[in-house]
């Protein structure tokens, strides 16, 4: 086996590939599949055991709505959900629902279907540059340090690890470098979801609209007139919640897992700065403070949930916004009000500026309405520093305000998609991901969706 040094020590290098994938979430796992579509020999490094990260780990479900019609690979990733007897519709809006389980699932089966390689339980550690490029990478395992040679590779890490240490610079942060807001989900279950509907719609509750028996949501945020207001301020009254439990409720249910609600809170308080491990490990047992105190309470106060009980916390912190990258171009909030358009715009996006930020942002675009959009160029994705590096995720090179749109799960498929077709690109015609003209690309994403997805 070949070996490389690494501070003077000897380590094997355990795969050497055509393209590596360090991050197996949301993006990473997409841009695998895509690369393997293109027939080039690809692996994944996840530092858990599953696959779509934020989607499947830290609970985040359903991917929010979308009038930009979804690439082949979101397609495909959907229609196996459907085999797998999930239903992803809810006939009123525009989410994709889903369970993380099956999700999870699905993504590895089509991965290891197409003959893909997933190293599990391995943290991304450093790389090796030669001559402006990356030459191989060095992972943690159970078994101690390996190295992996790629001639192409894709940080799909959301923290921008590999970047980083390949010398590329990022930014954090708004202007006073504070990061969005950070969630700790969860689930609960053996909740009576038709007896907690006919109460919120005796209560008149107007947030969800969906009509199908399948699929629901509840919310309370105080002072926006939601129906539970009132249940959660006797709750403060009584003792069984703290101010801080009040700041943002939501839940969702999860298709194929009767009985069960996934819940996109609480928010962490007072957390100012993601990239801090300590505060991020403080966010932890904060956020596992005030679900113990929720799961107390919904059960005491809300009718539906008298039996309801925790099943599962997040396995990883709903981190929005941590670094991004200063790639070839810097999207900003200026291209979302201009629905910028790129001769090397690759995805389209249409969410609006969702900032959950410890301080209010003064700054608020208006949404865009269904038929707008903007793109998202090529050269957001690829750097000067490296030129066999590719970056997909939230970490992609925009501003503070601008990630807040880009960041949500079926705009970060989209680019990832074209990160595979890019990295395959590179290796059969010799040319480096960041000397690649992204109008080719654009064309070669034209071809593959079978449609006219220029005009």
């Amino acid at each position: 086996m070949e070996t490389i040094l690494f501070f003077n020590r000897e380590i094997p290098v355990l795969y050497e590939v055509d393209c590596a994938v360090v991050g197996g979430g949301t993006a990473g796992a997409v841009a695998a599949l895509s690369a393997l579509e293109e027939k080039i020999n690809t692996v994944i490094i996840e530092k858990t055991i599953s696959l779509g990260g934020t989607q499947t780990n830290a609970l985040v479900s359903p991917m929010m709505p979308t009038h930009v019609k979804g690439q082949r690979i979101n397609d495909l990733i959907i229609d196996r959900l459907h085999k797998e007897n999930v239903q992803t519709n809810d006939g009123t809006t525009s989410c994709s629902w889903f369970n993380t389980e099956t999700l999870s699932y699905v993504l590895e089966e089509l991965i290891v279907e197409r003959g893909g390689h997933i190293l599990y339980d391995a943290n991304y550690v450093d790389c090796f540059k030669e001559n402006g490029k990356i030459s191989h990478i060095v992972v943690n395992t159970s078994n101690g340090l390996y190295a992996i040679k790629a001639k192409t590779f894709v940080d799909a890490t959301a923290d921008a690890l590999l970047s980083r240490t390949a010398g590329v610079p990022v930014e954090s942060g708004n202007e006073e470098g504070q990061n969005q807001q950070i969630s700790f989900r969860f689930e609960m279950g053996g909740i009576n979801i038709p007896k907690l509907r006919s109460f919120m719609k005796a209560q008149g509750d107007v947030f969800c609209k969906i009509e199908n028996q399948d699929f629901f949501e509840i919310a309370m945020v105080p002072g926006k007139g939601h129906v539970l207001e009132p249940y959660f301020q006797k709750g403060l009254t009584d003792g069984l919640l703290k101010e801080e439990d009040l700041k943002y409720f939501q839940a969702f249910t999860q298709p194929g897992k009767r009985d069960v609600m996934s819940f996109n809170c609480p928010h962490i308080p007072a957390i100012f700065h993601t990239t801090d491990p300590m505060l991020r490990s403080k966010a932890v047992t904060k956020g596992r403070e005030m679900i113990q105190r929720l799961v107390k309470f919904l059960p005491s106060a809300i009718p539906g949930f008298q039996h309801a009980f925790l099943i599962k916390e997040a396995a990883q912190l709903g981190i929005r916004e941590s670094y991004r990258i200063v790639g070839k171009y810097i999207l900003t909030e200026q291209d979302y009000l201009n629905r910028a358009r790129f001769k090397d715009g690759i995805a389209r996006g249409d969410w609006y500026i969702d900032v959950h930020s410890v301080k209010g942002q003064t700054i608020k675009p208006e949404p865009l309405t269904k038929g707008e959009y903007y793109e998202i160029p090529y050269r957001s994705l690829i750097t000067h520093e490296a030129a066999n590096l590719i970056v997909v995720g939230r970490h992609i090179s925009s501003t503070f305000l601008m990630q807040a749109s880009l960041r949500i799960q079926p705009t970060v498929r989209d680019m990832a998609q074209v990160a595979g077709i890019a990295c395959a690109y590179s290796v059969k015609h010799s040319i480096d991901l960041n000397y690649i003209d992204g109008a080719v690309l654009r064309k070669q994403l034209w071809i593959r969706e079978g449609q006219t997805w220029m005009e």
